[in-house]
């Protein structure tokens, strides 16, 4: 019997590595790996792929190969290429006879289908909206709702490891880091962790788990002082965290990631959620185990914290995205 074809974007990132591996291992279906440059073809392979293809959220005419005989689809992509993934979600529209399922890997506050929820209205300070990162993640769950399809939305916390990779450099050679954060409490997430929940729902399926929205949540809210003591300890060393103004943190990164940790340092990301927990039977990874274990891709958490980074000093990288406008 041939085995349904699941097309995992993003693949070669923190989730999708783990996600191929994890699916390659269960065998329930023949893994399809994008990969957008030349070299991680023979890594991805390694994990457990069946196949890799080219794929590109901002070249159309990857999409067509890519979904050949596609089933199903997860769907991650970076902040700056929102563009890109409503045009793909136009093109899975055109699909929907073909693709029976798509989870879409998105942010905690992105309510309005699930919520009461007004986008011009801030959940903490007066006279200003949600932030844009915020809208934009529904945007991108909005698309592939109103394309027709079959969707699961995992909605997480903010990612373990995420808010330390600008500050990677200091931490290795000077042991600290900085950050608007101080003593506000985030359930931080560990990218493990949606991974696994992105393979139970892909593998139980739309009859169960379509038109279903979850949030992803790691499994206690810790201070950036606790988070410092939890690195130090995987690393061996003291790691001093250092407070920084919200004023200063948008110099370096841009308006629109700032507001968005504005939300974050007033507590919004605070709450542990029993979705994950539900979904695969057991508790979350904390942010010592994650950075000192070894996930199904093969590396630490620790390891993991050293690779790719998005966000740079000095960059704005939001700036092309936060001029596109809602439909």
């Amino acid at each position: 019997m041939t085995k349904p074809i699941v097309l995992i974007t993003s693949s070669t990132g923190r989730i999708g590595r783990e996600l191929v591996a994890r699916l390659g291992a269960g065998g329930q279906f023949t893994v399809r790996a994008c990969v957008f440059s030349e070299g991680s073809e023979e890594m991805l392979l390694g994990l457990g792929a069946d196949e890799t293809v080219h794929f590109d959220l901002s070249d159309p005419a990857t999409w067509g190969p890519a979904l050949e005989g596609v089933s199903a689809v997860y769907s991650a992509s970076l902040d700056p290429m929102l563009e890109g993934h409503l045009n793909f979600c136009e093109e899975l529209g055109r699909r929907k006879d073909q693709i029976d399922h798509v989870v879409r890997v998105s942010c905690m506050g992105a309510d309005t289908n699930t919520a009461s929820y007004d986008p011009t209205k801030h959940a903490s300070r007066e006279g200003a909206g949600i932030p844009l990162m915020l809208q934009h993640y529904w945007w991108g769950e909005k698309a592939l709702i109103d394309a027709g399809l079959n969707v699961t939305v995992l909605r997480n916390n903010f990612f373990m490891n995420h808010l330390l990779k600008t500050d990677s450099e200091s931490i290795d050679t000077e042991g600290w880091f900085t950050n608007p954060l101080g003593s506000a409490r985030n359930s931080f997430v560990a990218t493990r962790d949606i991974a696994e929940a992105a393979a139970v729902v892909l593998s139980e399926g739309p009859d169960r788990h379509g038109n279903k929205f979850y949030d992803i949540t790691g499994p206690e809210p810790q201070t950036m002082t606790e988070i410092a003591a939890d690195l130090g300890q995987a690393m061996g060393k003291t790691i001093e965290y250092r407070a920084q103004s919200m004023e200063d943190f948008e110099n370096d990164f841009g308006a629109t990631r700032a507001e968005f940790f504005e939300y974050l340092s007033n507590g919004f990301y605070c709450r542990c959620s029993p979705d994950f927990y539900n979904l695969t039977g057991h508790k979350p990874t904390s942010y010592l185990d994650y950075l000192t274990t070894v996930g199904a891709a093969g590396e630490t958490g620790l390891e993991e914290l050293w690779q790719g980074n998005l966000w740079k000093k000095g960059v704005d990288a939001m700036k092309d995205a936060a001029a596109l406008e809602a439909d």
